[in-house]
């Protein structure tokens, strides 16, 4: 009897499915990530009296709560005492720990994959819901709560109810100036931040193919946007090629072998997904969003706040009016980085705008790892952003979150490149724009909203 066709989802969760009950499944877990933010589960593991059931496959990363100045840890105790108990937690456990002055450290979903900690075929968990970023690896990865990581702590397992699949298909090619953060928002705005909730999402097609690894990384990291709970992209020689220079990923024996199983990795001829989305690349443009959420995005040379009531709570805390252009739209200051948009492909961007011009607002430049940053630097991408006038921070996650000193001030309007624009993300009362590195910079030099592929690295 043949075997049915299988979608890529579903060959890792029946590979790591060890036990069923009702609509749950017990999954096992190949990778588990902790942050600041796990002390919660560390407090209820400590309160049962049960150890870590597998130490080598948890890994403790500060990123949340490392401002971009290290000097301001001394000003802030708080922030200060958030790391210093994930250093407890990680050593009194025995845990690998990225932790400050490690040279491997920074964004969790930034600096894994680069050390090959994220494989094609796993399943990885972690305490944050940007996790489905590593699956642009053909990895199964999904944020998870409190509870949940105190599980995985303890047991190594997780219980999980199967979520349904989905296909996005992205078929056409982009056009010059248009990036995999602009294909996100688009797709975003398409489906809604609804769209494919209880969903795992595949994405597929000939634009697909040919992303590099990075910017897989910012579609499927930007995928729980639209509710999913999974977002992925099957395994193929970019995938590998990348892996190859990963340290921490299989050498030798052990790579052909590995490589031998990812190349099964993939959705069969016939598979079934639940839903279908297709997406033409073709009808993409350079996006930012208006709103409080990352549907509501618009095309910066068309875009124009929609006829919504004067007094509707989104364009009240946006201070804006119906029928208002996105484009020439004053801005206060900018961000680029966050576990969206922090690699060395995003810095480069960033850099080729802000080539001899000088930055209009305040701009903090943040990288997404330590290494992605020694390789900035490297490349004399940090000096172009000294010399334009912008601030180069210590990798980490910054001023996406607020949580760490860095912050929007109240009122004032940022354009990030970060994933979510709700009220109080970047700061109490701060007015975010979501967009691509290369329009941040772009934005950076004006001190207003433009179209990068119009506009000269000069200022107008």
């Amino acid at each position: 009897m043949s075997q049915p066709a299988l979608t890529l989802f579903d060959k890792i969760w029946r590979q790591h499915s060890v036990a069923t009950s009702g609509d749950f499944d017990l999954l096992w877990v190949d990778r588990h990530f902790v942050h600041e933010g796990s002390f919660h589960a560390f407090d209820k593991l400590d309160s049962s009296g049960r150890e870590i059931a597998h130490p080598e496959l948890t890994f403790g990363i500060a990123d949340h709560y490392v401002p971009s100045n290290l000097a301001g840890l001394e000003d802030d105790p708080e922030v200060a005492g958030m790391i210093r108990l994930l250093d407890e937690n990680t050593s009194r456990h025995h845990l690998t720990y990225l932790g400050l002055g490690h040279e491997d450290r920074g964004i969790v979903h930034v600096a894994a994959p680069e050390l090959g900690l994220t494989l094609p075929g796993l399943i990885i968990v972690c305490g944050d819901s940007h996790t489905t970023t590593h699956g642009a690896f053909g990895a199964l990865a999904m944020g998870i709560g409190a509870t949940e990581v105190a599980h995985v702590l303890a047991t190594q397992t997780l219980w999980q109810r199967r979520p349904q699949t989905m296909r996005i298909h992205i078929q056409g090619h982009l056009r010059e100036g248009v990036t995999a953060k602009d294909l996100a928002l688009h797709i975003i705005h398409e489906i809604g931040t609804g769209g494919a909730t209880n969903h795992a999402v595949e994405y597929t097609g000939p634009v697909v193919s040919v992303m590099s690894m990075d910017a897989r990384m910012t579609l499927c990291n930007m995928t729980i946007e639209a509710g999913a709970r999974v977002g992925m992209v099957a395994p193929d020689d970019t995938t590998f090629d990348w892996l190859r220079q990963a340290p921490r990923a299989p050498k030798g024996e052990a790579w052909k072998q590995a490589e031998r199983y990812w190349q099964s990795l993939y959705s069969d001829p016939g598979a079934e997904y639940d839903r279908t989305v297709v997406i033409d690349a073709c009808e993409v443009e350079p996006r930012i969003t208006w709103g409080t959420n990352p549907e509501q995005s618009l095309p910066i040379n068309t875009g124009v706040v929609p006829k919504l009531d004067d007094n509707h709570p989104t364009l009240s805390y946006m201070a804006l009016v119906p029928g208002q252009p996105l484009r020439d739209l004053p801005i206060d200051q900018v961000f680029i980085g966050s576990c969206t948009n922090s690699r060395i492909s995003d810095l480069r961007a960033a850099a080729t705008v802000l080539a001899g011009g000088k930055v209009k607002v305040p701009t903090l430049i943040v990288a997404g790892s330590n290494h992605v940053k020694a390789q900035a630097e490297a490349e004399g991408l940090a000096d172009v952003f000294r010399a334009a006038g912008a601030d180069w921070g210590e990798s980490g996650c910054s001023m996406c979150v607020a949580m760490n000193g860095d912050s929007v001030a109240p009122g004032e309007r940022c354009a990030s490149t970060s994933n979510r624009n709700f009220p109080g993300r970047q700061g109490p009362g701060a007015r975010t724009h979501l967009m691509s590195p290369a329009m941040a910079a772009a934005a950076a030099l004006h001190g207003r909203l433009v179209d990068v592929r119009q506009v000269s690295g000069e200022p107008a």
